[in-house]
Order: structure tokens, then C-alpha cells, then sequence
């Protein structure tokens, strides 16, 4: 249960930096909407971390909870904010997949 745990917070980590970017592009009002939902989501984020962390070494939780994040940050830029897709950001997105993969599997929980 606590890897459910790891990858939602993994995936609230997505939610506060695309909320972190989207309130970079807002104006008036709608800056502190997202600047409230980045808050939400780091607390929701951080809290899921520790549950995990409860029982999944930190090291390999906090490796992947940073991986989830970051491979989710960086596909949300892509989609989203109009960053470049090229081979080689497509490539280390992968090689950072296979890695996050890779913990679990070889993880004892």
C-alpha cells in the first residue's frame, strides 16, 4: 500500500510544479488560485512521502518520488507549456523511467 502511497505523491509532485508554472503565466487573481493549489499539492505530496517512508527504505522512496515527479514535470512541459520534445529529452525521460522501474523491482517491499 505504501508504493500506492509513493507514486500518488509522485503525481501531487506533477500537480505542484504545474500549478508553480501556470501561476508564473497567470494574472490577477487566477496567480493566487494556482499559487493555492501549489500549496495543496506540496502538503498532499509531502504528506504521502513520509506515509511512505513509514516502510519503504528512504533512499529508494525519495529516488523514486523525485523520478515520478520529474519525469511527470518534464512530459507536463512538453504538453502543456510548449517546451521542445527532441530525441534526446525523450531518451533521459526513458533512461529515468527504466531507473524508477528498476527500484522497485529491485526493492524488498
Amino acid at each position: 500500500m505504501n508504493w500506492v502511497f509513493l507514486i500518488l505523491g509522485g503525481l501531487f509532485e506533477v500537480g505542484f510544479t504545474t500549478c508553480l508554472g501556470k501561476a508564473k503565466e497567470a494574472t490577477g487573481s487566477a496567480t493566487y488560485i494556482w499559487y493555492s493549489g501549489f500549496i495543496i499539492c506540496l502538503f498532499v505530496s509531502m504528506g504521502l512521502l513520509i506515509k511512505a517512508t513509514q516502510t519503504l527504505p528512504l533512499g529508494t522512496a525519495y529516488a523514486v518520488w523525485t523520478g515520478i515527479g520529474a519525469v511527470g514535470t518534464v512530459l507536463m512541459g512538453i504538453l502543456f507549456f510548449k517546451e521542445p520534445a527532441d530525441f534526446w529529452r525523450i531518451f533521459f525521460i526513458f533512461t529515468l523511467i527504466a531507473s524508477i522501474v528498476g527500484l522497485k523491482v529491485v526493492s524488498n517491499q
